[in-house]
């Protein structure tokens, strides 16, 4: 029996517990965040001997009536799978837990959207995040009209459009045009396969959205006013300020932030490469604003014991690199401070757009920050730019 960090250790995981210990600092577990997960542990190592089970037993059932044992007994921390995936990965770690058990398809339907998933990531390339996205839109189609073999084959133009119609009653008009996107991407790579006659895309309705609202940027003084609101003394708001100007000056979009890594950028040519949509790589000059930014980010706040090569990486353990989310969450807490409200990420890549229009920027220059594909998508700040559009406006007739 071990006694580390105070806590006493007893049952299958006793043997374990310096190990454990070691992990945890390897992630960057503070003491008392150690603590804290030692404890946990050694509630469970309990709970597990109590029930005459091996650490070799701490598979997801028995998570499961873990869990349920101790929310039966009032506890009020460390209820659910999330909570516990920490502890159960170090475990995992150090070989005295089983590896999570891959969960494999179930059903023809589940067969056909895995098999869609690889040709997304393998033939089309995209982002597994994406790769998901497209796969979870077209899931409720695929269960519907794939649930037998010989149903895909026998698929008809009216079947593909009366889906859409009725999914268009229920849902946001951007999220309808999403899925007719995914729609078409799957029907597009079942003809492909052979598994349709005729290629079915075609038969996809095109989904209007005539939106009105005009992207919504910050003004200069809200700008100025969310980078004051970080704490340049402490690692967290050097962190915050560096993504904030990458967001503002560089239009930036969340996930792009999260994905930058030690290796693209390029200090020498004062540029960095930013992996965007369908596995692109587009070189963008560094702004000196944003670049002191990241220098003071990288000598004075990124963890010495960060877990990958992630530029921007979570303050708490464990120190791996910030998620899409994780970046958007941090631009909520400084618009707050900063009294603005509510206030996410991708409002940031509007003002740097609108920025560029007001110093008198043209819209290709804008279309080239912001790395559109198309024109049509970069002429939506044509309405943002009043003073531009009212030396356009002519007089109504009759009118002196």
């Amino acid at each position: 029996m071990d006694v580390l960090y105070g806590v006493r250790m007893t049952g299958p995981l006793a043997p374990h517990v310096r190990g454990l210990v070691g992990e945890l600092a390897r992630l960057g577990f503070t003491e008392l965040s150690a603590r804290c997960q030692l404890r946990l542990a050694a509630h469970l190592s309990r709970w597990l001997a109590a029930g005459g089970l091996s650490t070799e037993a701490l598979n997801t059932p028995t998570v499961e009536a873990y869990l349920a044992a101790r929310r039966t007994a009032g506890w009020s921390m460390y209820l659910t799978p999330k909570a516990l995936a920490p502890l159960l990965g170090c475990l995992r770690e150090l070989g005295v837990a089983p590896r999570a058990e891959v969960i494999v398809a179930v059903s023809l339907a589940e067969e056909f959207l895995e098999s869609y998933r690889g040709y997304l990531l393998a033939e089309r390339g995209v982002q597994p995040r994406v790769a998901r996205g497209y796969v979870d839109l077209v899931r409720s189609f695929v269960v519907s009209h794939a649930g037998a073999g010989t149903k895909v084959a026998q698929l008809t133009a009216g079947e593909v459009a009366a889906f859409l119609t009725a999914q268009s009653r229920r849902l946001a008009p951007k999220t309808v045009q999403r899925l007719a996107t995914a729609l078409r991407s799957l029907l597009r790579f079942w003809h492909v396969q052979g598994m349709t006659e005729e290629d079915l895309s075609k038969a996809v309705p095109k989904v209007a959205n005539r939106r009105a609202a005009l992207p919504r940027p910050l003004d200069p003084a809200q700008v100025q006013a969310l980078l004051a609101s970080c704490d340049r003394q402490s690692a967290e708001g050097r962190r915050d300020l560096a993504m904030l100007m990458l967001l503002a000056r560089m239009g930036l979009r969340a996930g792009e932030v999260a994905g930058l890594r030690l290796e693209d950028i390029d200090w020498r040519q004062g540029q960095i490469t930013i992996r965007g949509k369908g596995n692109r790589r587009d070189p963008l000059l560094l702004t000196a604003d944003a670049g002191e930014a990241v220098v003071a980010y990288l000598r004075d706040g990124r963890p010495v014991a960060a877990l990958d090569r992630c530029v921007f990486i979570r303050i708490k353990a464990p120190r791996h690199g910030l998620t899409a989310g994780g970046v958007t969450q941090a631009v909520a807490a400084a618009a707050r401070r900063a009294g603005l409200g509510t206030i996410y990420a991708h409002r940031l890549r509007h003002s740097a757009a609108t920025a560029i229009l007001a110093d008198g920027g043209s819209l290709a220059e804008v279309g080239q920050v912001l790395r559109h594909r198309r024109p049509h998508t970069t002429a939506a700040y044509t309405k943002v730019n009043v003073e531009a559009l009212r030396a356009l406006a002519r007089p109504w007739p009759g009118v002196s």
